[in-house]
């Protein structure tokens, strides 16, 4: 039996985790169960599967929480973000999932880093924030880092007996192929998509997700964002990494090698998939997706992203190849400007104008330690909250 933290608990990600533990409960026992603020879905699950803790990191959720499960519960409520990065430390937590979004989930995921934990990473941000720190603390701590995110999941897939953080290039690899659905806008005239709503831009064709990462989607700046991941997972530059728009959504990534072998793994478009196989690793296990039928999917289409309808993509490389502070600018700026978007602040043509004037005015520095990486993160979100405003 391993223990299990789930960070992340109330979301798409904890949803698809929670299901492939109900599939084997002689594997796991779920020993805590982290949020923000949802109750009612957070009561569910302390009901349903007992963990010893729950954390809210909002107090008076956490307090509501508290007195819906009364006293006697075999559940014991926590708050505050801090808590987090205890919790993460257990002795009785052996594997940490780590799908907080955003930023916020930084400091958790890097301190099951240094716990030495097996480090289930589906917060992007903790990369492309703090790429080489982070890195640091897998190395220094001996933790097992697996990417649950289905592309580079699935470019782990594709590299058997790899640990993330090794050179790619050693083991033959040329290059990283990413593939993207394309998203909601994929054809959509410019004119159209710079007056998408919010509910037009989360309407994914393929893929069920909160509201951050599916405006992400139609942006193409998860893509962007998984570059700078997968850079750091993989230790290969932005030119070994290349974005491919394909559909059907059915051939989540490949890796090319240097005899010119291309594998690729392929999936029903469902986040049980990769998070079956990073729990189960380097075994395999039954994730409760349906089983992918190539007839009915019939044919496979890939072709370059529209880089002009998709600014953002080439923000993204740019932060990539400047180094040192810029993807943590990058993200914060885009964190602002996709809330300010979802919240009606902002149109959907501008998140990609916020982001690019956020990087232009904000030099980067070196990322020497966390310290420098949360300052840069901070001035980036006044930076990109001025810009919204004036554009409102």
């Amino acid at each position: 039996m391993r223990g299990v933290a789930l960070l992340g608990a109330t979301g798409s990600i904890g949803d698809s985790t929670l299901s492939v533990l109900e599939l084997h409960p002689d594997r796991y026992r779920l020993e805590v169960v982290a949020a923000r603020r949802n109750v009612p879905r957070m009561l569910e699950i302390c009901r349903q599967f007992r963990p010893p803790l729950a954390v809210l990191t909002e107090p008076a959720a956490a307090a509501e929480l508290r007195a819906a499960l009364g006293a006697g519960q075999a559940t014991r409520v926590l708050d505050g973000h801090q808590v987090l990065e205890q919790v993460v430390r257990a002795a009785e937590v052996d594997v940490v999932v780590a799908g907080i979004v955003g930023a916020a989930g930084l400091a958790s995921s890097l301190a099951a880093a240094q716990a030495g934990k097996t480090l289930l990473l589906a917060n992007k941000e903790a990369l492309v924030m703090a790429g080489a720190l982070f890195m640091d603390a897998v190395r220094q701590g001996g933790a097992t880092l697996i990417p649950i995110d289905s592309e580079t999941n699935a470019m782990f897939q594709c590299l058997p007996g790899y640990r993330c953080g090794e050179p790619a290039a050693e083991r033959g690899v040329r290059r990283l192929l990413l593939t993207a659905s394309g998203g909601p806008f994929l054809r959509t005239p410019v004119a159209d998509m710079a007056r998408a709503t919010p509910d037009q831009a989360c309407a994914h064709p393929r893929w069920v997700m909160g509201r951050k990462i599916s405006v992400d989607s139609a942006t193409l700046m998860n893509k962007g964002l998984e570059v700078i991941e997968s850079a750091w997972l993989f230790g290969l530059p932005g030119n070994a990494i290349e974005v491919v728009v394909h559909p059907q959504s059915v051939v989540h990534s490949l890796v090319e090698y240097c005899d010119g072998s291309l594998l690729a793994q392929l999936a029903s478009p469902d986040m049980r998939v990769p998070i079956a196989h990073a729990l189960a690793w380097p075994e395999r296990q039954a994730s409760g997706a349906t089983a992918l039928n190539l007839f009915d999917v019939a044919r496979l289409d890939f072709e370059p992203p529209d880089r002009a309808h998709f600014p953002c993509l080439d923000l993204a490389y740019r932060a990539l190849g400047t180094g040192g502070t810029a993807c943590a600018i990058l993200n914060a700026a885009n964190e602002i400007a996709v809330q300010a978007f979802l919240e009606g602040q902002l149109a959907f043509g501008s998140i990609a104008e916020v982001v690019g004037a956020s990087l232009d005015a904000l030099p980067a520095v070196p990322a020497e330690n966390l310290e420098t990486v949360l300052a840069a993160d901070a001035a980036a979100r006044r930076i990109a909250t001025s810009q919204v405003q004036s554009r409102c």
